[in-house]
């Protein structure tokens, strides 16, 4: 660069503020208004909202099952995700964190995109329905509890899939 002093790179792949903003963001917004959490789900791009939301929760209550979600296949249409096995890992990744991890297929995503806004009208990305998509597996598995994942971006950005699918 020209002008190095001008220009901050934030490296998100690699920054520690990254997960830190979640660790002390996103975490402790989910402890007030759900202490009663017992799982949390996030799909894996940067890594940083999983890490450090898992972190504090842990920290919280370390009965609380934190899960990863990826995509099942290197191909993959989950704009932001990494399919980890074939991907370049984040620096900011910690394997030893997740107490599962869940593959999620795009079409699976797709189909969740298109039934949740034939009932509800919402209009949400891929990212999003992957993270419900995870959701709904562990509520499919578990006999009770309170599960949490976020919502990462809204469907403003891919209305050529929207219009393909709904």
């Amino acid at each position: 660069l020209k002008y190095p002093e001008k220009y901050f790179y934030a490296s998100q792949y690699t920054n520690d503020n990254n997960w830190k903003a979640h660790y002390y963001g996103t975490a402790n917004e989910i402890i007030s208004e759900r202490p009663d959490i017992t799982h949390f789900t996030a799909g894996l791009g940067t890594t940083g909202t999983f890490i450090g939301t898992s972190r504090r929760l842990k920290e919280f209550n370390p009965e609380v099952k934190v899960i990863s979600l990826q995509p099942d296949l290197a191909l993959h249409g989950l704009e932001g995700w990494k399919h980890l096995e074939t991907a370049i890992v984040p620096g900011i990744y910690d394997p030893t964190v997740a107490d599962g991890n869940i593959e999620i297929s795009t079409a699976r995503a797709y189909e969740i995109m298109k039934q949740i806004y034939h009932q509800s009208g919402l209009l949400l990305s891929p990212s999003s329905a992957a993270n419900i998509s995870g959701a709904l597996q562990i509520a499919n598995q578990i006999e009770e509890g309170v599960i949490v994942t976020v919502l990462p971006d809204n469907a403003d950005r891919y209305s050529e899939v929207i219009n393909k699918i709904i």
